[in-house]
């Protein structure tokens, strides 16, 4: 699968966003899954660079003018609740001065948290350098009136034309973007029909555009909510596919850091550790059994019993008498 963000994607995360910054924890966890590719145009890092510091500057003035009133009417004195209020407005006033000290300090050393996040992300992407080629084709669209282009700008342009050239043939593009330029102005969701036909032509594949990191995931990950979650969706994909000992051993690794699985993930381990080779062939391994015996220790009843069975078979582990009477039980099965 293949991404691309806009820049001003990148920028609302240090002004008003409709997304959480969860949403680019959840992009830097499903980068690690070389199935996902962020392409990253030179242009994009450059627009990124030069509107950082303005985007702050701006949010940190709207911040600055953000005022609570301070004088109320003579007879509200005579109330109990006036001193909680000028509590209250005086404790407002002294956190925001505190954060605002510590906003200037991160923003100057560039450690606020999206400044981590997005340098994580640009350091994971496929990065598509500004070849002559590819400034040209831009220009030459840009003059000849196509779109993506603001009047006196090519860099929407140079953009597009670097993931026409990048991007291989065959494979479908998603789009991150809420730049007027890509959408349709039909019904305002969807990619412009110039831009759509233009890919479909070129690259014989589909381009699929969201207005926001949520969409996007809600469309393809809809069931995960934290990047923790999806770190681990990812880490039980890569065992159930495992493809070798080693690949193996590295998601084992990686799952062994979780504990807490649910029914469904109990049962796609205990299927893969019955069904593929590469982890039943070493389910003897020290690190292997130890995480399998972990995942199945208290979750018998919810195995089907066959099936924990010939797991028990491979780890070499005998079922008790009771507990095979209470799987069958449970199951409706005769014992």
């Amino acid at each position: 699968m293949n991404i691309f963000i806009d820049t001003n994607i990148y920028l609302t995360f240090y002004h008003y966003s409709i997304d959480d910054l969860e949403e680019l924890k959840k992009l830097l966890a499903a980068l690690r899954d070389p199935s996902l590719t962020l392409y990253l145009p030179e242009q994009t890092i450059l627009e990124f660079k030069r509107n950082r510091e303005s985007k702050i500057a701006d949010a940190i003035k709207t911040l600055s003018e953000q005022k609570i009133p301070d004088s109320f009417p003579q007879m509200c004195k005579d109330y109990p609740e006036y001193k909680t209020l000028k509590d209250s407005i005086a404790a407002f006033q002294d956190a925001k001065a505190k954060i605002m000290k510590k906003l200037q300090k991160d923003v100057n050393e560039k450690t606020l948290k999206a400044d981590q996040i997005i340098s994580e992300l640009f350091k994971s992407a496929t990065k598509i350098p500004q070849s002559p080629s590819i400034i040209k084709s831009a220009k030459d669209r840009f003059d000849l009136g196509n779109p993506p282009g603001k009047k006196g700008s090519y860099g929407d342009a140079i953009n597009w034309t670097s993931l026409l050239e990048k991007v291989p043939d065959g494979e479908e593009l998603h789009i991150v973007a809420r730049d007027k330029d890509y959408i349709s102005a039909i019904d305002g969701t969807s990619l412009s029909e110039f831009l759509y036909d233009e890919w479909v032509d070129k690259k014989r594949s589909k381009v699929f555009l969201y207005g926001s990191l949520s969409d996007f995931f809600k469309q393809h990950f809809p069931n995960i909510k934290l990047a923790t979650e999806l770190e681990k969706r990812i880490a039980i994909n890569k065992l159930v596919n495992s493809g070798s000992f080693a690949s193996t051993h590295k998601a084992i690794e990686r799952l062994s850091s979780y504990t807490d699985f649910t029914d469904k993930e109990v049962e796609e381990i205990t299927e893969a550790a019955i069904e593929n080779d590469q982890i039943n062939s070493i389910i003897q391994d020290e690190d292997v059994s130890r995480f399998i015996n972990y995942v199945i220790r208290g979750r018998e009843k919810s195995i089907h019993p066959e099936k924990l069975q010939k797991l028990k078979n491979l780890l070499h582990v005998e079922l008790e008498y009771e507990d095979v009477k209470d799987i069958l039980e449970e199951n409706d099965l005769p014992f």
